[in-house]
């Protein structure tokens, strides 16, 4: 995040305004957990994530959402039941702010829930009549979402969880902009990615 703050011309920070805070707080998160060998792969990503900046409450639910999806069929079976209610939280936060019945659910999640069925089922009758306005969701369900769901990929007995991670931050990228709409995001300067690049030792290719 540091280098995205850098190429969009504001003060060298890993909190910059030109990213979500919440999508930020994830690419910290991931940065953090990825392998030292795969960690410089990530930099593709950085020109991304500026300008995908909203205070819509849809956003944050829409970051978790992916999250949760992403690491509910690989994560630990005792992490399950956090991500599958964190997933269905998200959900109606989303048919709140769209005006839809609350238990309407995209094929996202219904594709993640059905991999994870035992979890699934708890974290239906567990959430029963409850859910979070977008305000408290924002504040608490969303963050503890994405560091759940970071922690569960980066922790699966899988293989290729950087690869995972990695897809997961490219993938809610996508889901931002095309929920914002943003088809032409904004480009870096060609001269500061040039000298970023030197100064992080990152291939500028």
């Amino acid at each position: 995040m540091e280098f995205a703050s850098y190429l969009a011309g504001e003060r060298w920070s890993d909190h910059p305004s030109c990213t979500h805070p919440l999508l930020a707080s994830m690419a910290r998160q991931v940065n953090d957990v990825v392998s030292d060998d795969y960690r410089p792969r990530l930099a593709e990503l950085v020109p991304t994530v500026i300008g995908v900046n909203d205070d819509d409450p849809h956003l944050d639910a829409i970051i978790a959402r992916r999250a949760a999806a992403t690491a509910l069929p690989v994560a630990a079976a005792w992490r399950q039941r956090v991500l599958a209610v964190a997933l269905l939280s998200a959900e109606r936060v989303l048919a709140e702010l769209d005006g839809r019945p609350a238990e309407s659910t995209s094929e996202l999640a219904k594709q993640a829930l059905a991999q994870a069925p035992d979890a699934a089922r708890w974290a239906r009758s567990f959430s029963l009549g409850a859910a979070p306005t977008p305000n408290s969701f924002r504040r608490h369900a969303g963050p503890t979402a994405v560091r759940c769901s970071v922690e569960g990929i980066a922790q699966a007995c899988v293989p290729g969880t950087d690869r995972m991670l990695h897809d997961l931050m490219a993938q809610t990228i996508e889901d931002c902009r095309e929920w914002s709409d943003l088809r032409v995001h904004r480009t870096p300067d060609a001269a500061l990615w040039e000298e970023a690049c030197k100064l992080t030792g990152v291939s500028s290719s």
